[in-house]
């Protein structure tokens, strides 16, 4: 089957210098984030002997996958499963694995069809859900959660400073008619919060609050970062990838207590972060960040 290419995978070259001393022998990995496939497909090009176990909680990437990878899924070499990471978790109790990777992002396909409702640049209902089995969508949030509800999901979850402008604006505009798309909310925020930042829409951080609070990524993070390190064999490793710091700063808290505690150790105590080089083709890559905790037991 031909191969599309609708993902460009960020940090790759790093992420696969830094898989390189692990030994090609029958091992399982574990792609807790699987998307659009980009660094699987590197992972079984680079590592010959080795099945990897993609999971994503997105029916549409399981999908793309089992037609993309049917070969490998054929062989044996590719388990596709349609499952958030950490509700897997529990799952990985008595297992050993080589290396775990979870890529917190949003993929490129999920921002660039506006029928997903995750960009401001894509005109879409007002969604969000990465499992679209979920109850819980950005457009309930914004049409029914109080006004402090929302400062508080815009202060706390996308980090901006004086979110009140808006949350009243929304409060008061959503009395006369619900909010339904992307282009109404975006709209409403360049009104009530102006363009303060050349190139950085005023929007970016409304949404990425929403995202994150209808999907319950912070909380999930958190959740399954112990588990996938106790998955490890000894010298196997786990990567995450980041994209803003309140994601980050979980990763590197919690990866310093599982170091800390004997359970693990540090690989970078220094996140990665992408080239300049790879910055200029892969915008994706600007805000990207990678932590690698090592199993010891």
């Amino acid at each position: 089957m031909k191969r599309t290419a609708l993902h460009t995978p960020v940090l790759l070259t790093p992420f696969l210098e830094m898989l390189a001393p692990l030994p090609d022998e029958p091992f399982l990995f574990l792609d807790g984030t699987f998307g659009r496939g980009g660094h699987t497909r590197a992972i079984l090009d680079f590592k010959k002997n080795w099945r990897v176990m993609g999971l994503d909680c997105d029916e549409e990437a399981i999908v793309y996958g089992r037609e993309q990878f049917a070969d490998e899924v054929r062989a044996g070499r590719l388990d596709l499963r349609r499952a958030n990471f950490s509700d897997f978790a529990a799952e990985l109790a008595g297992q050993k694995i080589i290396g775990g990777l979870l890529d917190l992002g949003v993929s490129s396909p999920q921002l660039d069809e506006g029928r997903r409702g995750f960009s401001f640049y894509h005109n879409g209902p007002l969604d969000m859900r990465m499992d679209q089995s979920a109850e819980l969508t950005a457009a309930t949030i914004v049409n029914t959660w109080t006004e402090q509800d929302l400062n508080d999901v815009f202060h706390e979850l996308g980090e901006v400073r004086s979110p009140f402008r808006v949350s009243k604006r929304i409060c008061e505009v959503r009395r006369e008619k619900a909010f339904e798309t992307t282009s109404d909310l975006a709209k409403l925020i360049e009104g009530a919060d102006g363009w303060r930042q050349k190139g950085y829409h005023p929007a970016t951080n409304y949404f990425m609050a929403l995202r994150i609070a209808v999907n319950s990524e912070l909380k999930r993070i958190e959740k399954v970062l112990p588990d996938f390190s106790r998955a490890l064999v000894k010298g196997g490793r786990l990567f995450v990838i980041t994209f803003h710091s309140l994601e980050d700063r979980i990763v590197k808290v919690a990866f310093r207590a599982l170091a800390d505690a004997g359970a693990a150790a540090l690989i970078n105590k220094k996140v990665v972060q992408a080239t300049w080089e790879e910055k200029k083709s892969n915008p994706r890559a600007r805000s990207a960040k990678m932590r690698v905790l090592e199993g010891v037991l």
